[in-house]
C-alpha cells in the first residue's frame, strides 16, 4: 500500500481528470433540485392522527405545520383540563412524528438514506 494508506498512493484516487468531477457536480446538483420539490411537495401532503378513540383529531402537513385540530365536545370537561390538555398535547406530538416519518421517507428517496447527513434538509 502507498504512504497514508491509500491505494494507488495520495487522494487522487476517482477525481483526477476533470469529467469525474463534473458528473458528480451535476448529480449534487440535481438531487439539490428534486430536494427542493419533494420539500415543497411536503408542503401539500398531510397526515392525520386521533387519540382518545377520535376524541381529538389532528391534521398536519409533512412540513410540520399543524393545520386542522377537531375536538369532540363530550371530551371537554370543565372539571378535568388537564386531561384534555394531555390529549392535546399527545396528539400534537404523534402528528410531528408522523410528519417527520413522512418527510423522512419521501428525502430518503431522494438521497439514498444519505438523510441524516447534517444539511441536507
Amino acid at each position: 500500500m502507498a504512504k497514508g494508506g491509500f491505494p494507488g498512493g495520495g487522494f487522487g484516487g476517482g477525481f483526477g481528470g476533470g469529467g469525474n468531477m463534473n458528473n458528480l457536480m451535476k448529480q449534487a446538483q440535481k438531487m439539490q433540485r428534486d430536494m427542493e420539490k419533494a420539500q415543497q411537495e411536503l408542503e401539500g401532503k398531510t397526515v392525520e392522527v386521533s387519540v382518545g378513540g377520535g376524541a381529538i383529531s389532528i391534521v398536519a402537513t409533512g412540513k410540520k405545520e399543524i393545520k386542522e385540530i377537531v375536538i369532540k365536545p363530550e371530551v371537554v370537561d370543565p372539571d378535568d383540563v388537564e386531561m384534555l390538555q394531555d390529549l392535546i398535547l399527545s396528539a400534537v406530538n404523534e402528528a410531528l412524528r408522523k410528519a417527520d416519518e413522512l418527510a423522512n421517507s419521501e428525502m430518503g428517496k431522494i438521497t439514498g438514506g444519505l438523510g441524516g447527513l447534517p444539511g441536507l434538509f
